[in-house]
């Protein structure tokens, strides 16, 4: 027996030997509660039940009069329009984008400025305002004619009767709706894409593509090997996002009319049965599943390019210990 607060000369290390380690008490965890969370996912679950509750028992959404026309062969046509446009149009512009892009970042002052004016006139105006312009061309000339430039002009000077041109087709036989509306959106994408491909290729290290062209590398070799896989992990996911867009805005194009697309054939199927909002909300659904299988491909797309970026990576390394 010891005396209270007195040591235990028993459990008292010995002279010279070191002191044992004390044993710490178990930890008392408390959890951290978070009753604002539960608050805030209660008010969430109430407005989806009540959205769901709105979307069931509202009548204006007449439900079995909408799944009756949703896969109609109008609106499938529509369907088809749209799908051929967005996919006409990104082919295109992402073509006139490379170009666009390419002429802005030459040498030569008058390419840089042509690309300059194209870029900035087509950012410049909205799509809806290019769409009814480009359904109207018609009024600047009846005839599309093809021959040698300023012939009215130099013709008489040189005392020649008749004019230099060799081809001519009306205008109303080549500027269709559809081609209106193919050459509104093109352009206009053309123009965005150029942006797009020109960061991307300015993000690509200069460093590296001097470094391949010391190896002896030509320009094409080093564009393909080096400066492509890696611009396009830049370009790919704005792509996405431009493709997304345009698909959506092929409904401005029924202010040409261009009667075949889908948000013009939904119109006209609601005001022909007095019935427009579920029209109006099986374009959304459309647009919806259609714009889906597109980002699910951007997702796959941005993982192939990824890949393909880190590959030029390892090939460079490999390039440079040689």
């Amino acid at each position: 027996m010891t005396d209270k607060g007195s040591r235990d000369v028993s459990s008292a290390p010995e002279p010279g030997q070191p002191a044992e380690p004390s044993v710490p008490e178990p930890i008392r965890a408390v959890p951290v509660r978070y009753p604002g969370r539960w608050i805030v996912a209660a008010g969430m679950l109430v407005l989806v039940a009540m959205l769901v509750n709105m979307l069931v028992t509202n009548p204006a959404f007449d439900w079995p009069f909408l799944f009756t026309h949703l896969f109609s062969d109008p609106v499938l046509v529509g369907v088809r329009t749209t799908l051929l446009l967005t996919a006409l149009c990104m082919v295109t512009g992402v073509l006139l984008g490379i170009l666009a892009a390419v002429m802005r970042l030459s040498g030569n002052p008058i390419l840089v400025l042509v690309a300059w004016l194209y870029t900035w006139f087509f950012r410049a105006v909205p799509r809806l305002v290019l769409c009814v312009v480009f359904g109207n061309l018609g009024i600047l000339y009846t005839r599309l004619e093809f021959g040698l430039p300023f012939d009215n002009y130099w013709t008489p000077l040189l005392g020649l009767d008749g004019d230099a041109r060799f081809f001519s087709v009306p205008m109303n036989d080549l500027l269709t709706p559809f081609m209106a509306a193919f050459l509104a959106l093109a352009l206009s994408e053309g123009a965005y894409m150029a942006e797009i491909v020109r960061a991307g290729l300015v993000s690509v290290d200069k460093g590296q593509t001097e470094a391949a062209q010391a190896l002896g590398m030509g320009r094409g070799k080093v564009l393909r090997r080096i400066t492509l896989p890696q611009a396009l992990r830049v370009i790919v996911p704005p792509s996405g996002n431009e493709m997304t867009a345009l698909l959506k805005d092929t409904s401005l194009v029924s202010a040409i009319p261009l009667t075949t697309e889908l948000f013009f054939q939904l119109q006209s199927v609601g005001n022909r049965t007095f019935n427009l909002f579920p029209m109006l909300v099986a374009a959304c659904l459309w647009y919806l599943a259609i714009t889906s299988v597109l980002m699910l491909g951007q997702y796959f797309l941005e993982r192939s390019f990824t890949k393909g970026d880190r590959q030029a990576q390892a090939g460079l390394t490999m390039l440079n210990k040689q």
